[in-house]
Protein backbone atom coordinates (compact mmCIF):
# COMPACT_ATOMS: atom_id res chain seq x y z
CA UNK A 1 0.00 0.00 0.00
CA UNK A 2 2.72 2.47 0.99
CA UNK A 3 4.83 1.42 -1.99
CA UNK A 4 1.95 2.18 -4.37
CA UNK A 5 1.56 5.67 -2.94
CA UNK A 6 5.31 6.30 -3.29
CA UNK A 7 5.22 5.09 -6.91
CA UNK A 8 2.30 7.41 -7.61
CA UNK A 9 4.04 10.41 -6.07
CA UNK A 10 7.29 9.58 -7.85
CA UNK A 11 5.50 9.22 -11.16
CA UNK A 12 3.78 12.56 -10.71
CA UNK A 13 7.06 14.31 -9.89
CA UNK A 14 8.82 12.77 -12.90
CA UNK A 15 5.86 13.67 -15.14
CA UNK A 16 5.85 17.29 -14.00
CA UNK A 17 9.60 17.63 -14.55
CA UNK A 18 9.48 16.01 -18.01
CA UNK A 19 6.44 18.10 -18.99
CA UNK A 20 8.22 21.29 -17.97
CA UNK A 21 11.40 20.42 -19.89
CA UNK A 22 9.53 19.37 -23.04
CA UNK A 23 7.32 22.47 -23.06
CA UNK A 24 10.38 24.68 -22.51
CA UNK A 25 12.16 23.06 -25.47
CA UNK A 26 9.12 23.45 -27.72
CA UNK A 27 8.73 27.11 -26.71
CA UNK A 28 12.40 27.87 -27.40
CA UNK A 29 12.18 26.33 -30.88
CA UNK A 30 9.00 28.28 -31.63
CA UNK A 31 10.54 31.57 -30.50
CA UNK A 32 13.61 30.99 -32.69
CA UNK A 33 11.44 30.34 -35.75
CA UNK A 34 8.96 33.15 -34.98
CA UNK A 35 10.68 35.94 -33.06
CA UNK A 36 8.23 38.24 -31.28
CA UNK A 37 9.48 41.43 -32.97
CA UNK A 38 12.24 42.36 -35.39
CA UNK A 39 13.68 45.48 -36.99
CA UNK A 40 11.34 45.34 -39.98
CA UNK A 41 8.31 45.33 -37.68
CA UNK A 42 9.64 48.35 -35.77
CA UNK A 43 10.27 50.21 -39.02
CA UNK A 44 6.74 49.45 -40.23
CA UNK A 45 5.24 50.55 -36.91
CA UNK A 46 7.14 53.85 -36.88
CA UNK A 47 6.29 54.49 -40.54
CA UNK A 48 2.63 53.90 -39.69
CA UNK A 49 2.89 56.66 -37.10
CA UNK A 50 3.92 59.10 -39.82
CA UNK A 51 7.69 59.21 -39.47
CA UNK A 52 10.55 57.62 -41.34
CA UNK A 53 12.90 56.10 -38.75
CA UNK A 54 16.65 56.05 -39.20
CA UNK A 55 18.63 52.86 -38.67
CA UNK A 56 19.99 54.34 -35.43
CA UNK A 57 16.46 54.86 -34.08
CA UNK A 58 15.51 51.29 -35.01
CA UNK A 59 18.59 49.93 -33.22
CA UNK A 60 17.77 52.01 -30.13
CA UNK A 61 14.25 50.59 -29.99
CA UNK A 62 15.58 47.03 -30.45
CA UNK A 63 18.11 47.53 -27.67
CA UNK A 64 15.39 48.85 -25.35
CA UNK A 65 13.18 45.85 -26.09
CA UNK A 66 16.02 43.36 -25.61
CA UNK A 67 16.92 45.02 -22.30
CA UNK A 68 13.51 44.10 -20.86
CA UNK A 69 13.58 40.42 -21.84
Amino acid sequence: MLANILYLIGGLVVGVILGFLISRLITKKYMQKNPPINEKMIETMMSGMGRKPSQKQIKQVMNQMNKFK
